[in-house]
């Protein structure tokens, strides 16, 4: 009403609302309850993660930084100001495959069966493979997470999807972590099978395994981990080149994905913080 006063008479307003104009005068000089104050800082609290987040969080997330932060707050109030301040989560869109197989090369067994379990860092990492669209032309990233966290522990960006595209990611991941009775798991891809991949992994001392061709459930933690990324990241940004995307991607999974993202698989922990926070060490 106080926002159309220009335009109609408030008399007539308060009679199609069916409330006094006295009511009304009243309610507009009354000072804002304990409660709406507390709802204004609260939003605007929750207003400042969602940009801190991306713009990606939605409820359940936004309620566990709240909660870390100190705010003993109900995950239905959260929605409902999420609603007022009109911001929401972003949704995951359906992954499209890059899987191609060699009916030539070897295949391994799959060792995982869809157990994706792990009560120790460098028990399982899964890998998979996704493109990038950029205005220069595609841009092909290769990434291996560890399941215990959800970590992406490795990751290789190429122009083509050659198999120095994922010798390159196990590589980085090698380097940084000292895995023993180690599962590499990913899809029947051409460069999983080749010749030189499964070299790479005997001489580390890493069991191969591999799930069935076009199966997304036989990798569901790698699926799961390009579905945000293309949500969070490649659905909402137009790469001019290569050099763009890498720039970007890099942010994402060293600047937010690993030490800020939290994630609803290892109690709403970032994996970074997770690692820390649970023993034993990660070396």
């Amino acid at each position: 009403m106080k926002a159309n006063q220009a335009s109609y008479p408030v008399r007539r307003m308060c009679g199609l609302l069916g409330v006094s104009p006295a009511g009304y005068y009243a309610w507009l000089g009354r000072s804002p309850s304990v409660r709406e104050v507390a709802d204004r800082a609260l939003r605007e609290w929750i207003v400042d993660i969602h940009a801190r987040s991306r713009g990606t969080y939605g409820a359940p997330r936004i309620h566990a930084e709240l909660v870390a932060e100190g705010v003993s707050v109900g995950r239905k109030r959260v929605a409902r100001l999420m609603r007022q301040a009109r911001i929401q989560g972003v949704h995951r869109r359906r992954k499209i495959t890059t899987t191609r197989t060699n009916p030539e090369q070897a295949v391994a067994p799959d060792l995982v069966r869809r157990q994706f379990t792990a009560d120790r860092p460098n028990q399982l990492w899964v890998a998979d493979i996704t493109y990038i669209p950029t205005a220069q032309g595609f841009l092909y990233l290769a990434a291996v997470i560890d399941v215990w966290s959800r970590r992406v522990v490795g990751w290789s960006m190429r122009d083509d999807l050659t198999t120095p595209l994922v010798t390159d990611a196990l590589d980085m991941a090698l380097a940084h972590r000292r895995p023993q009775m180690l599962v590499h798991h990913s899809d029947r891809g051409s460069q999983y099978t080749s010749a030189a991949f499964r070299t790479r992994c005997e001489r580390a001392g890493i069991s191969v395994s591999m799930g069935r061709r076009g199966d997304a459930y036989d990798n569901a933690v790698a699926e799961s981990f390009f579905a945000t990324l293309e949500t969070e990241l490649l659905d909402r940004t137009r790469f001019t080149n290569r050099d763009h995307a890498r720039a970007e991607i890099f942010a994402y999974i060293e600047g937010f994905y690993n030490p800020q993202r939290r994630h609803s698989a290892i109690g709403y922990h970032s994996p970074l913080n997770y690692e820390r926070s649970t023993q034993p060490a990660c070396g």
